[in-house]
């Protein structure tokens, strides 16, 4: 296998790692985000957050290497918006990090005397990771995921073209449907966010699922040998 087709399928197990840690990272902190003046109160469910915590961190591993795997193949088509998607995927995991320091931080008032001070202090701190997910998932993932990722594969035609219009529509909804919540029209999480982040699910899980079993298409942006090993073998004669 050469070596962007390498990169490739690296690339979509990568994509595959950031669902697989993401999602039940949400559920492991449920206890804190749903009542943090009742969590720092009660026995608590430590482990279980420093569990979300973990994924989240690996979370952050896995989008980082998605950005810079790719990257010396997206320079090769439009290298100032391959920096733009490295750039945006830093800028949420920046957003993530400081989610996971918040929810740590309940977790470090619960350990200690509770109060009605440090009840007020919970309180805030879920507050920031809820905001630090609407604006990172919710907000920065639309510009880097959705808008510069699904131009740069449509353009290099990297992945099928009509799995990058789902990038191209999905980013844009996730961008509105944030900048909607921010200024309180609809709620984080509800009906009109939900609907709108399906067409970005769809574009990464499938870009995820494609990129590991099958690599990359055909691609001027590929060197010889890499777009000969990306084309099916012929069926003999």
């Amino acid at each position: 296998m050469t070596s962007d087709q390498q990169k490739a399928r690296i690339f979509g197990v990568l994509f595959i790692i950031t669902f697989i840690t993401s999602i039940p990272a949400l559920w492991a902190y449920q206890p804190v985000l749903d009542d943090p003046t009742g969590y720092i109160a009660s026995a608590g469910h430590d482990n279980r957050i420093f569990f979300g915590a973990l994924l989240e961190l690996l979370l952050i591993i896995a989008n980082i290497g998605t950005a810079v795997v790719i990257f010396p193949i997206l320079k090769r088509l439009r290298e100032d918006l391959a920096l733009g998607y490295v750039t945006a995927r830093l800028f949420e995991c920046t957003f993530i990090l400081v989610g996971i320091v918040a929810v740590l931080g309940i977790v470090t008032l619960r350990q200690e005397t509770a109060g009605a001070a440090e009840g007020s202090v919970a309180y805030t701190l879920a507050a920031i990771k809820d905001w630090t997910f609407l604006l990172g998932p919710g907000w920065v993932v639309g510009w880097g995921n959705g808008l510069i990722l699904g131009y740069l594969m449509y353009r290099s035609g990297l992945v099928p073209r009509q799995m990058a219009w789902l990038g191209l529509v999905g980013g844009p909804l996730i961008i509105v449907s944030g900048t909607l919540v921010m200024f309180g029209v609809g709620s984080a999480g509800g009906t009109m966010q939900s609907f709108a982040t399906i067409p970005e699910f769809l574009w990464e899980l499938s870009l995820g699922v494609y990129c590991t079993v099958k690599g990359f298409r055909p691609s001027p942006l590929l060197g010889a040998e890499e777009r000969l090993d990306a084309v099916p073998a012929a069926a003999p004669v």
